[in-house]
């Protein structure tokens, strides 16, 4: 491609990850548990005095945070003061950023391939997987860390021409350490290990490279050594023991799964693209000498590796391998432009049962939830499907370009749909309940429910501490004076009064101390 083909390029993948990053971003409450916390901390950031350094030492609920380094916290906070606390100003940040990793990608993709057209197929199939689009709309640090990681791997190889190019390596790994803390080691580590295995080994003569790393990485230690002279052993324990290295030999909170837990999320997840997965990897194999093929194989081996075998088991942990496999992919799919011919073998079947799949969404969001943004969704997905089928049947090429239309549209349509976010439908909406009780009580004020779990977006929206607890504890905190929030069952247990009930939503009752 000629320059001014590739700005083009690069121009168009802006727009377009913006457009779908940044759609009706607030049209959903938020959710549990990452956004809820993550929206109150910032919010005590922005609440505080400028010269109270919360911003250093972030709260929640008033107690001190010690899970996460505070950089997209911070960068929340500066979105509320420009916007107002909002679901849109708690997202933009998070979005903004995961949205800036396609056209980055495309850029890494440009310096690992000897064609631009392996480097645009793979910035496309990132920016039309659903759990990097979904995932990255969210206030969560998984996407930022990835566009973090995607500019290290840019400023990395443009290094290789231009050596000042190496000081962004160490601003980057001082970046994902300060949004992400300690995944830094195992990204860092692919990094390091794609380095060696390519016998890139001038780099690491590079003095750039090192004066990054010295300037890159200070603020983050610098930040570590503050919260430890501040907290003492305490924050030592939760940030780094309980929070980090705990995850790799038990469950924490209970989220654990087997060992292929992360093969079935990418199953479930990652089609179509997954169909062209294998034999792009198996083609970065072929190339292992290779810049691409190398990174691949390095960057998803480990990675996958290493997510395996932890044993606390989260959904978006496997986040941080869909760069590999866009590269992967993009690599095949040009293949596949370039020789125009193949053999669709598998692919047709899976094609086909998507645009079932469609049929059914038609049927389904029709009678049952009758919301004609998702019939639309249903209706695109089965008619881009069938006939992608058909010219992956008739061994057409076009397939591809009306692959990526048809991915697109749909996820255009599902994110313009308050269905984007399922996992609300699992508990009760907590906006009626949080406003029962603000409508209520003082914010700041320590509530005792009935509800089986804590949830972080309740205490967001009602600005108080929502507890859950047992019938005992219920009843004591009754006798202590504290309110309560209960269902109808453990309302009617508790036998109160009438005269208490404050008010009450569809899900539950506030009863007065």
């Amino acid at each position: 491609m000629r320059p001014f083909r590739e700005k083009e390029w690069l121009f168009s993948l802006l727009l377009s990850s913006l457009l779908l990053w940044l759609l009706c971003l607030g049209n959903s409450p938020l959710r549990d548990w990452d956004e809820g916390t993550v929206a109150q901390v910032a919010r005590e950031i922005w609440r505080a005095s400028f010269g109270s350094l919360h911003w250093l030492y972030p709260t929640l609920s008033g107690e001190p945070y010690h899970n996460k380094p505070p950089l997209m916290h911070l960068l929340i906070a500066w979105s509320y003061s420009l916007g107002g606390v909002n679901e849109l100003t708690t997202r933009l940040p998070a979005a903004v950023l995961t949205a800036l990793g396609v056209p980055l990608l495309y850029l890494v993709g440009g310096l690992l391939f000897n064609d631009s057209l392996s480097a645009l197929f793979a910035a496309l199939v990132y920016l039309t997987t659903l759990p990097v689009v979904r995932h990255g709309r969210l206030a969560m640090l998984d996407g930022t860390s990835i566009t973090f990681f995607l500019l290290l791997l840019f400023c990395l190889l443009k290094s290789r021409q231009q050596k000042p190019w190496a000081l962004g390596v160490g601003f980057c790994l001082g970046l994902i350490t300060l949004t992400k803390g300690m995944l830094v080691l195992l990204l860092g580590g692919i990094a390091g290990l794609f380095i060696l295995v390519s016998s890139q080994f001038a780099v690491f003569r590079n003095p750039y490279l090192w004066t990054g790393i010295l300037l890159g990485i200070a603020p983050a230690i610098a930040w570590y050594i503050a919260q430890w002279q501040y907290y003492g052993g305490n924050f030592l324990q939760i940030n780094l023991q309980a929070q980090t290295f705990d995850r790799i030999s038990q469950p924490v909170e209970g989220n654990t799964g087997a060992p292929w837990y992360y093969l079935l999320e990418l199953l479930k997840y990652a089609f179509p693209w997954l169909l062209f997965w294998p034999e792009g990897f198996y083609l970065a194999w072929k190339k292992r000498s290779s810049s691409w093929g190398s990174l691949v194989l390095v960057g998803t081996t480990m990675y996958f590796l290493a997510i395996s075998l932890i044993t606390t088991k989260l959904p978006w942990y496997v986040m941080p391998i869909y760069p590999f496999l866009a590269l992967a992919i993009g690599a095949e799919l040009s293949e596949i432009w370039q020789r125009k011919v193949f053999n669709p073998r598998i692919w047709l079947v899976f094609i086909v049962i998507m645009a079932l799949a469609g049929l059914g969404g038609i049927v389904y969001f029709t009678v049952a939830q009758k919301e004609p943004v998702l019939i639309a969704m249903s209706i695109v997905l089965t008619i881009s499907m069938s006939v992608v089928a058909w010219l992956i049947y008739n061994r057409d090429r076009i397939f591809i370009p009306v692959l990526f239309s048809g991915m697109y549209l749909v996820l255009l349509l599902l994110m313009s749909s308050q269905s984007w976010i399922w996992e609300l439908n699992e508990a009760f909406p907590v906006k009626p309940v949080a406003e029962l009780i603000r409508n209520h009580v003082s914010p700041g004020a320590k509530i005792y429910t009935s509800f089986a779990y804590s949830r972080p977006s309740l205490n967001f929206y009602c600005d108080c501490q929502v507890i859950p607890a047992t019938m005992p504890i219920l009843q004591q905190m009754w006798a202590n004076n504290d309110y309560l929030l209960l269902d109808k069952s453990r309302l009617k247990n508790l036998n109160l009064p009438m005269s208490k009930v404050l008010g009450s939503s569809e899900d539950f009752s506030l009863i007065a101390p």
